[in-house]
């Protein structure tokens, strides 16, 4: 199914569809297998001590009926230090949740309910809406580069000419760059983020 970005759809009711917004919680030439470098990675998250990102999502999943959904939205990413906390939004700019991730805890927020709690947050996506994210991927892939935590699979764009990414496959995730800002602005300006199992389809745009 497409999706319109520049749509300003509503959210399909129930609350998976709150549910997955929450959750988010972005011409080759291939490269073979490789380990991503730990250090450089990690210095990478590591000196720059805060990040944001504001933009929109659009999600296509599958609830715990099997059944296909979409949700629509923006989202503003604020990371600091090992701390990255996720705030989504209806079209209309409404706060639909509040994820926020650390290494030793994860916190949910929807409207209306107690926050809920987990010792991080992929434990707490899997139990509490049925699927996880790839929140600690994202602070990577969103650079754009490979997290340093496990092997991926690198594609370049060969037609660029300036060494750019143009896919990275990681932990059953294919992460495709379409665009990128343009000059003087820098970095991904649409990113695309697949996994087949279980199904998930994220697209974002960055709109700085």
């Amino acid at each position: 199914m497409a999706f319109n970005l520049n749509a300003g759809a509503p959210l399909r009711r129930g609350a998976l569809a709150l549910a997955a917004t929450a959750a988010v919680v972005l011409s080759g030439c291939a490269t073979k297998p490789n380990v991503p470098n730990t250090s450089n990675a990690a210095t990478s998250i590591t000196t720059q001590t805060s990040r944001a990102y504001h933009g929109r999502f659009a999600i296509q999943y599958n609830d715990q009926n099997g059944q296909p959904r979409n949700a629509y939205g923006n989202f503003e990413w604020q990371e600091t230090g090992d701390t990255v906390t996720l705030q989504l939004r209806n079209p209309l700019g409404q706060t639909l949740a509040i994820v926020t991730s650390s290494p030793s805890s994860a916190t949910l927020e929807l409207p209306n309910r107690q926050p809920l709690n987990a010792d991080n947050v992929s434990t707490l996506m899997q139990s509490t809406l049925g699927f996880a994210l790839p929140v600690e991927g994202l602070r990577y892939w969103l650079q754009p580069s490979a997290a340093p935590t496990s092997r991926a699979k690198t594609t370049m764009d060969a037609s660029s000419g300036n060494g750019r990414l143009k896919e990275i496959k990681q932990d059953g995730w294919t992460i495709d760059y379409l665009a990128y800002a343009d000059a003087p602005a820098a970095g991904v300006k649409r990113v695309n983020l697949t996994r087949e199992d279980p199904p998930l389809d994220i697209k974002l745009v960055i709109d700085q």
